[in-house]
């Protein structure tokens, strides 16, 4: 994160096209199903996820590269790796911000797939220049065969969008829950810092992710879920929800595994500043994690 602390081979958006570290060492991450698509998560630097979307299934034994989109690619190489691994051709890079730790690695996987579309907030063009095509809230992009609905969540930076990709209708093997990829804004346990925004619009943003169908996945760009219910542990000790989830997050990373994703529905119950009533109460939290040394 920066210092702090949602086919077809052709996206179709509202608006018009605006053209213009070190890998970790860990071992990817498998993906979660989800119906006839598919998030993995691939975790690069200290504690960034890089996600990409992809058809269940990907990596045909014909040998044909199937397609995939990419989240927030803080580095490339892994994330070259991964897809050549599974035979995957990324068709899109969706940049939720413009911190560095989010579009890093995207010069490199352009250099590799040229025709490669990178998708971000036309209102971030200067500082995302390498976007071909500009985005802003209301727009929706079509990729894989899924809508994808553009948010825009401003609060940790004044142009930070979020995607969210709804629910799939239909038999059995092609339902979903909904999948949000919301970037610094929403964090598992947690939220970004203020950075570029006020309280009242980051509370804002955290209120219409709120309203998202509870069952509704939230891939969040960080592994922070721990040190987040920590400090929302030691001001609630006896919030017991917290504390359910405080314990199975310590199990889930005493073991290695990830905390992403989180879901709406989880958030509700123990994220304090999504739980917050106003912008004066989330503002309290802010200030408090952000002065916590626990």
């Amino acid at each position: 994160m920066h210092p702090s602390a949602p086919g077809s081979a052709t996206p179709q958006a509202a608006s018009p096209p605006a053209r213009a570290a070190r890998d970790s060492d860990r071992p990817l991450t498998a993906g979660i199903g989800s119906g006839a698509s598919e998030v993995s998560l691939i975790p690069v630097l200290e504690d960034n996820y890089v996600f990409v979307l992809h058809g269940a299934g990907s990596g045909g034994s014909d040998g044909a590269a199937d397609q995939a989109v990419v989240v927030d690619p803080a580095v490339a190489e892994p994330v070259i790796a991964w897809l050549e691994q599974r035979q995957l051709e990324p068709i899109a890079v969706l940049h939720t911000h413009h911190h560095h730790d989010h579009i890093g690695g995207t010069p490199e996987l352009l250099r590799r797939w040229p025709q490669l579309q990178v998708i971000a907030a036309a209102a971030d063009h200067q500082r995302i220049p390498l976007q071909t095509q500009g985005v802003g809230d209301g727009d929706r992009l079509n990729l894989l065969g899924r809508a994808i609905e553009v948010w825009s969540v401003p609060g940790h930076t004044r142009a930070h969008v979020a995607y969210y990709l709804p629910p799939v209708d239909g038999p059995l093997d092609q339902q979903s829950q909904g999948e949000l990829f919301c970037g610094d804004t929403l964090f598992a346990g947690g939220c970004g810092r203020l950075l570029e925004g006020s309280p009242e619009q980051l509370w804002q943003s955290l209120q219409r992710l709120a309203a998202l169908p509870g069952a509704t996945r939230v891939w969040c760009s960080h592994e922070y879920t721990e040190a987040n219910l920590r400090w929302a542990h030691h001001l609630h000790p006896d919030d017991q929800a917290i504390h359910r989830r405080f314990q199975e997050v310590l199990t889930q990373r005493a073991a290695g595994r990830p905390t992403i994703p989180s879901s709406i529905g989880e958030e509700w119950l123990t994220n304090l500043f999504m739980r917050s009533r106003d912008a004066m109460e989330f503002a309290r939290y802010r200030h408090s994690k952000d002065h916590w040394r626990g």
